[in-house]
């Protein structure tokens, strides 16, 4: 069995810290602290607490990257299948990181946006990026005619990103996924009939 790093557990014990404190909330202490190291190692490992934070922006989408090619990107399930996959998968990430946590992606977009324009940019690739692949898979639903071929594919993918994420925030305040899932309903229901 190896040893974990130092920088390794910073970045998994300060992802926790600054999922339930939030990116101005969560101090360079309150993360070595969690992590049980030295405040030294936190400066060893990273320049800034702005360089830690795309770090745990990119260990936390990496996950969802996954979450990604197992739904948006698996050609074994129909396209809208595979939508549908996508968000209960995000839902159930949610619930299990703790509901009042939200998603780190969208609490960043809220945040510290106004705080680093290299996180802003960062969260705003990963919006792209998510975009991108749910754009591709109702591309997918368009081709397999579960989709009519006007379907505006784009438009429609940038409203899932920004319902979806609009959904978290609102969970997040409320303490209840009621709105991710009236989200989900209403999407394929009305949106996607």
């Amino acid at each position: 069995m190896s040893k974990i790093s130092n920088k390794d557990r910073i970045l998994a014990n300060g992802l926790k810290v600054v999922l339930e404190r939030g990116y101005v909330g969560a101090s360079v202490r309150d993360i070595v602290e969690a992590a049980g190291v030295p405040q030294g190692s936190f400066t060893n490992h990273f320049a800034s607490k702005e360089a830690f934070s795309l770090e745990i922006l990119d260990l936390y989408f990496a996950t969802n990257r996954e979450v990604i090619a197992d739904t948006l990107r698996n050609e074994s399930l129909s396209p809208l299948k595979r939508l549908r996959a996508y968000i209960d998968a995000s839902i159930n990430a949610v619930r299990n990181h703790g509901l009042k946590n939200g998603c780190l992606v969208g609490n960043f977009a809220a945040e510290a946006s106004d705080h680093s324009e290299i996180i802003r940019k960062r969260v705003a690739a990963i919006y792209a990026e998510l975009r991108e692949a749910v754009t591709e898979c109702l591309k997918a639903a368009v081709k397999d005619g579960e989709l009519p071929k006007s379907f505006k594919t784009g438009e429609v993918a940038a409203f899932v990103v920004t319902g979806l994420q609009g959904a978290w925030l609102v969970s997040k305040v409320e303490r209840d996924l009621a709105f991710a899932e009236n989200f989900k309903k209403t999407l394929f229901s009305t949106v996607l009939a």
